[in-house]
């Protein structure tokens, strides 16, 4: 009897083990699920919306786990100050990264604590569109609560040649500087300083390369080209006029005539003409130095922002006869050598939108 207890007792311990395996295991399985694929009941859909959370700097991990847990993104803070103390073991150099986060309930707990190991913070993003002012670009940050207007022109006003010393001398603000693009932002660091540098450091990457490597048909300075690119980017509605289009504005400099550009007045006065509102006589008259009908060669500063395509287009233009040209309002321009072409070109215009 003594030998067979005895046997009973030594097989039963591998059993024991293999039992207390197989519970551990079980619960290190449910602990590091999704949240999502262990909830007893289907989640609403607000339910599975990702969650953000923000990580102050200097957490502590085990307090990164409750918080983890307080909101639903994990299903055991133990297990993962446990995960914590096996990764920062295989990984002594590394460590949680504070910032704002964005996690699906649908995510493991690993696939959440590697994204905060990895500081793979969320991001917002916005666009510029090419042509658009300092004053666009103010509106439509504070339209998407980024912060206020105000706030974004005041940064748009120091020039930051510490950081960029390739931005012109004396320019009063950096209109046409601010490269139009897609931005990604981390949530939670989104400032007007931050976002400036941002698309400052786009221009340097993208557009400044341009200037360095090709030379325009005449000598003309960082300023005077980005200048005259936006211009061009205003002027310019489809892609296989806008060579042209810089063509004739080269032209009217070579022979010293005004550039005469509508956008120049819109930008004097703050407005913006339509085929139903068009720029009257006493607008096109107004004493500013941005209006290109009163006063030779470029305005004082960039009227807006040029995409690449209009850089571009300002260092290589089409060798063009036209000096004038007219738009249709269907995003195309009649050209015209002469001014009598030019005043019939008007003419049909008119006609055509009476019509």
């Amino acid at each position: 009897m003594r030998r067979l207890a005895k046997g009973v007792f030594y097989l039963a311990i591998p059993g024991a083990i293999a039992l207390g395996v197989w519970q551990g295991w079980s619960w290190w399985s449910w602990a590091t699920a999704p949240v999502a694929e262990t909830a007893t009941e289907e989640l609403s859909e607000d339910e599975v919306t990702a969650i953000q959370l923000e990580i102050p700097p200097g957490t502590p991990a085990a307090q990164i786990g409750r918080d983890l847990e307080a909101v639903g993104l994990i299903q055991s803070a133990n297990a993962w100050e446990l995960w914590a103390r096996w990764l920062r073991w295989r990984q002594p150099d590394g460590s949680f990264q504070a910032g704002v986060y964005r996690f699906s309930p649908q995510e493991s707990m690993l696939e959440i604590g590697a994204q905060i190991w990895d500081g793979e913070v969320a991001n917002e993003s916005f666009t510029i569109p090419e042509g658009w002012s300092r004053l666009e670009m103010a509106d439509y940050f504070e339209r998407r609560e980024f912060f206020s207007a105000e706030a974004f022109l005041e940064a748009t006003q120091e020039i930051p040649r510490d950081r960029f010393p390739w931005l012109p001398e004396d320019i009063p603000h950096l209109e046409g500087y601010l490269f139009p693009d897609t931005y990604q932002v981390g949530e939670g660091t989104i400032t007007p300083d931050g976002i400036v540098a941002q698309m400052l450091g786009q221009f340097e990457r993208v557009a400044l390369p341009e200037y360095e490597a090709n030379q325009p048909p005449e000598p003309m300075t960082l300023h005077e080209w980005v200048t005259l690119g936006s211009i061009v980017e205003k002027e310019a509605v489809v892609a296989q006029e806008r060579r042209t289009i810089a063509g004739v504005f080269w032209q009217r400099l070579r022979t010293g005539m005004n550039l005469g550009a509508d956008p120049t007045v819109e930008y004097a006065l703050g407005i913006r003409q339509t085929v139903d509102t068009p720029l009257t006589w006493t607008q096109v008259a107004v004493d500013s130095p941005y209006n290109t009908y009163r006063n030779p060669g470029l305005p004082p500063t960039a009227i807006a922002s040029p995409g690449l395509a209009s850089l571009q287009a300002t260092l290589d233009p089409e060798e063009t006869p036209y000096l004038y040209f007219v738009a249709r309002y269907d995003g195309t321009h009649f050209f015209s050598r002469t001014l009598a072409e030019h005043e019939a070109a008007i003419a049909r215009v008119e006609q055509e939108l009476a019509q």
